[in-house]
């Protein structure tokens, strides 16, 4: 069994920039690629970013260039460097694990999911 467990959550301003981080514990080389997904209320949840074991990343296009996944494999976590937030990135984020070496954007390919922190953006 693999454990999943995101911190860095909260309120912040428009502009403003968050790092979201996810613990892995347990059966940790049953991972291979880790990603993080979102979800806005009302809406499906939809992917962020992910990153292989060897640190090939996969970013949603409209996201690239403000959010940055990285990946430290001896620490079994994942984090997301969120920069220059808008509302619209309001959302519960998801940090999941792929049991695949796969950055794929698919969320059914990911097996383990942590339990979700919440990131408002205030205009």
């Amino acid at each position: 069994q693999v454990e999943l467990v995101e911190s860095g959550g909260g309120v912040v301003q428009a502009g403003g920039s968050l790092t979201l981080s996810c613990a892995a514990s347990g059966r940790t080389f049953s991972v291979g690629a880790m990603g993080w997904f979102r979800q806005a209320p009302g809406k499906d949840r939809e992917f962020v970013a992910a990153i292989s074991q060897g640190h090939t990343t996969n970013i949603k296009d409209s996201l690239n260039g403000r959010f940055t996944i990285s990946r430290d494999n001896a620490k079994s976590t994942v984090s997301l460097q969120m920069n220059s937030l808008i509302p619209d990135d309001t959302a519960v984020y998801y940090c999941a694990g792929n049991p695949r070496d796969n950055v794929v954007d698919r969320a059914s390919e990911y097996l383990y999911w942590g339990q979700g922190a919440q990131v408002t953006v205030s205009s």
